[in-house]
């Protein structure tokens, strides 16, 4: 029986895995707060009833069933990426600073056009709340980048 190789992961990929984690983590929280909102907090739905008052209960229900489904679809694209960039740390790939930098810069985009799209009432359409919960997981996403980063040009400067 032989066993397989895989190339191991360099100092900066280890150092950036918990970053990674974190961030995999708060993603699936927003996904997870999202599906609960509606029957906690009630963010969203406070959100739509306060920006058109002349909603009845169901058209308020509808707009809240259309944001948790793009909040939901966000947080599946958000974690398949995570996961991308935890393989090609684990795996100790050559591009993986090159994939967290443009999920990071996909991410923060993605959180900014949640936190700034007006609706048609003039008004943000997401709860502000819920695009602050966007943003959140890239923070960790930032430092991932930066130990990514660093790490990757102290290796190449070192002496060999």
């Amino acid at each position: 029986m032989t066993a397989t190789t895989t190339p191991l992961a360099r100092p900066g990929q280890r150092a950036a895995l918990p970053a990674l984690w974190i961030g995999l983590a708060l993603t699936a929280g927003v996904g997870a707060y999202a599906l609960l909102d509606g029957s906690t907090t009630h963010v969203l739905a406070d959100h739509i009833r306060a920006t058109y008052p002349a909603f009845d209960a169901q058209d308020v229900q509808a707009g809240v069933a259309a944001y948790v489904t793009i909040l939901l679809g966000v947080t599946g694209l958000g974690a398949a990426g995570w996961l991308a960039t935890i393989w090609a740390a684990r795996s100790g790939r050559g591009w993986t600073i090159w994939l967290a930098v443009a999920l990071l810069v996909a991410a923060v985009g993605v959180a900014a056009v949640g936190l700034t799209t007006l609706d048609t009432s003039g008004e943000v359409g997401l709860a502000p709340l819920m695009g602050w919960l966007l943003m959140l997981p890239s923070l960790p996403g930032l430092v991932a980048v930066v130990l990514l980063w660093t790490r990757r040009r102290s290796a190449s400067s070192s002496p060999r």
